[in-house]
C-alpha cells in the first residue's frame, strides 16, 4: 500500500529542512517560484546560514536537484556545503525580479541540471 502523497501545498514545503546526503544541514526551503506562462515550478529558494534569520542568503536551485523524504520529514538536495555556500545568492531584500533565461540557465549550470524553457 502506497502511503506516500503524489502532491503537496508549497505552504506544506515551506520551512522544511534541507539536508544533503552527508546529514549536513543546508538551511530550509524559503519558496517555490512559479514561472506563470509555463505553469511549471522555475525554481526553489533555499535559504543558508545567519543566525536566528539575520545574515541568511538566499539561493535559487533548479527544483529537479531537491528530493522530498516524506519519512524524515525534509529535502535532500545533493551539493556539498561548501558549494553552497560558494553558489551565486541573494538577501532577502534584493530578491531577482525577473527570471531570465540566461539567468535560469546559469543557476541550473552551477547545480548541474540542464535548463529547459
Amino acid at each position: 500500500m502506497n502511503t506516500h502523497v503524489d502532491l503537496l501545498s508549497s505552504d506544506t514545503l515551506q520551512g522544511t529542512k534541507v539536508v544533503n546526503g552527508r546529514g549536513e544541514n543546508l538551511g530550509h526551503l524559503e519558496e517555490v517560484m512559479l514561472d506563470l506562462a509555463s505553469g511549471r515550478v522555475a525554481y526553489a529558494v533555499l535559504s543558508f546560514g545567519g543566525v536566528l534569520g539575520i545574515g541568511n542568503k538566499l539561493f535559487a536551485v533548479p527544483w529537479q536537484a531537491l528530493t522530498i523524504n516524506e519519512d524524515e520529514e525534509e529535502i535532500m538536495m545533493e551539493v556539498s556545503k561548501e558549494s553552497l555556500e560558494n553558489a551565486p545568492g541573494f538577501d532577502k531584500d534584493n530578491w531577482p525580479q525577473s527570471a531570465t533565461t540566461t539567468w535560469l540557465g546559469e543557476v541550473h549550470d552551477y547545480y548541474g541540471y540542464p535548463y529547459t524553457s
